[in-house]
């Protein structure tokens, strides 16, 4: 089974970057769209809605051209749901969640901070109120993989100026320590850290400057799965190229669940 996360930013511009044929040839089994930057009735187009795949979307409804989730699946799911509870969060279209049989597959879209505080205490809010759902998650016995643009980086080899960012959003202590409870005290796994423990590889760059020519990069996007798939992480990928966006696609192949045909 692949699984694709990717931050398109605007899943129009990413198409006309060529995104879809993309899509069309690397073959993900589920593919977790964030930050596309639509309204469902605004991609009634083919191309978005590519021949083999089920279409799943949450817009944001209190801001048109903003934010938004999407799962891209190949296998109709048993139920797709699109609220956590929670309006100020769902109402930005930061979640949506796939479930076939006992697995859920999840695209998430944490808030940023990054444009001033009240954003960055929104994010906060969000990051307090949602660890719970994650408890109530690994309590449930399903196996999750949580694909998404988390806006958080873990430990330093996740940034490549960690230093002078130790006061910027995405890096702050405070988001860190979030990501060191959900790790290291919860249990759940970043796919990505599991498989590659002193990787450097990033997801995000800014469009300032030549970051990504510099690979001056963040890696904020992320599969975190619960422990009961740890053992079915085959291998994974950031494709840095060809560029869709400011984010890179990242790619998880897990095995077949043991017992299962495929």
């Amino acid at each position: 089974m692949r699984i694709v996360s990717f931050n398109a930013n605007g899943i129009r511009s990413a198409a006309t970057k060529g995104f879809f044929d993309w899509l069309a040839t690397h073959k993900p089994d589920i593919l977790c769209l964030q930050e596309t930057k639509a309204q469902e009735h605004q991609l009634a187009d083919a191309q978005f809605r590519p021949k083999g795949y089920h279409t799943y979307f949450r817009d944001a409804t209190t801001k048109k051209g903003y934010s938004g989730v999407a799962i891209y699946s190949r296998q109709e799911p048993d139920e797709v749901r699109t609220s956590l509870g929670w309006a100020p969060f769902d109402d930005e279209g930061r979640y949506i969640e796939a479930r076939y049989g006992n697995l859920s597959v999840v695209s998430l879209y944490v808030p940023s901070g990054s444009s001033g505080d009240e954003r960055q205490q929104f994010k906060f809010k969000a990051m307090e109120w949602i660890m719970p759902i994650f408890d109530s998650w690994l309590a449930s016995g399903r196996d999750y993989v949580i694909c998404g643009d988390w806006n958080i980086v873990h430990t330093r080899n996740d940034i490549k100026n960690w230093t002078s960012n130790q006061k910027n959003s995405g890096c702050l202590p405070e988001e860190r320590a979030w990501l060191d409870e959900l790790f290291l005290k919860r249990g759940w796994v970043d796919s990505y850290r599991c498989m590659k423990p002193e990787g450097c590889d990033y997801t995000w760059w800014s469009n300032r400057g030549q970051a990504r020519a510099n690979d001056v990069g963040w890696r904020i996007d992320y599969q975190v799965v619960t422990p009961s798939l740890k053992a079915r992480l085959k291998s994974c990928e950031i494709l840095r190229e060809p560029r869709f966006s400011d984010h890179a696609p990242y790619t998880v192949d897990y095995a077949p669940e043991p017992g299962s045909a495929r």
